[in-house]
């Protein structure tokens, strides 16, 4: 098992039977994205990447909240004071994890939200791949209450994942919806009883165990890019990434897919994976 005991100070990870739970750790602040919270997650991402008994990463929240945004007071009133390149720095340590890391990362991620989820929490719920929320979180655009439009990539991010006039509705009017809203409207993937969250997100986090890493890889990566291509370049592009990945797979797992199908007839692809050897 992997020890990431007492690593860093806004951030807890635990590795456990192949996930990473990746637990945003202010809650006291409900997990406000502080600028040291937001470095301390650069390195958080980038050791998990890298390490063999992490499968897959789960980001989830400490005490009530999952994140309320970004810390006003830190981020905010404490930065406009700051000379332009800090500011810019700041940016950039913010945008690097939430969206530019998350949001191609090599492993599979899943959102776990618990609790609140406001502004800023957005552009990081987004760049995971899939996300499984409490009933009762809360989800909110307050930005328009303070005076400001959302920041950093947030809707973008609604854009991407939601209905024009959805995402506007919330945008315009600040606005709280729930957990059971924020899937009726497909900005999360499922909403279960807060009781029931974590073995939920458990049971979905093996089922990625099961894949072949560099198929989910690829997979999720090409779906990514092809929103942003032609179809030509898409063509193209899926093609490559399909012959990429078979000759990176070190399991061979279409060969071994076709053969248990084809020749051992002891699956049926379109209701079961392979069975990939441990």
């Amino acid at each position: 098992m992997s020890d990431y005991e007492n690593r860093w100070k806004t951030v807890s990870v635990t590795v456990a039977s192949g996930i990473a739970w990746v637990t945003l750790d202010r809650p006291e602040k409900r997990n406000a994205m502080s600028p040291t919270l937001n470095k301390e997650m650069i390195d958080v991402l980038d050791a998990v990447e890298l390490d063999d008994d992490a499968r897959v990463l789960v980001l989830r929240g400490a005490g009530e909240a999952w994140t309320a945004g970004m810390d006003l007071k830190e981020y905010f009133r404490e930065v406009d004071a700051a000379p332009e390149i800090v500011q810019e720095r700041i940016r950039r340590d913010c945008s690097q994890w939430q969206w530019r890391l998350l949001r191609f990362y090599t492993k599979p991620t899943v959102a776990m939200v618990n609790g609140w989820c406001f502004g800023g929490a957005f552009s990081p719920l987004v760049a995971c791949d899939l996300a499984i929320a409490a009933d009762e979180a809360v989800f909110g655009l307050s930005e328009i209450n303070w005076g400001i439009p959302p920041g950093n990539l947030v809707s973008k991010a609604l854009a991407d994942t939601i209905g024009h006039r959805q995402a506007l509705y919330y945008i315009m009017t600040g606005e709280t919806f729930t957990g059971e809203q924020a899937a009726a409207i497909g900005l999360v993937n499922a909403s279960v009883p807060l009781a029931d969250l974590e073995s939920h997100v458990r049971e979905l986090a093996e089922k990625l165990i099961d894949k072949s890493p560099v198929a989910l890889r690829t997979a999720k990566h090409g779906f990514k890019r092809c929103r942003e291509l032609t179809w030509e370049q898409n063509e193209d592009y899926l093609y490559a990434k399909i012959d990429q990945s078979l000759h990176r797979d070190p399991e061979r797992g279409r060969d071994e897919g076709l053969k248990q199908f084809l020749d051992d007839k002891s699956i049926k692809p379109g209701l079961q994976a392979y069975q990939r050897e441990r």
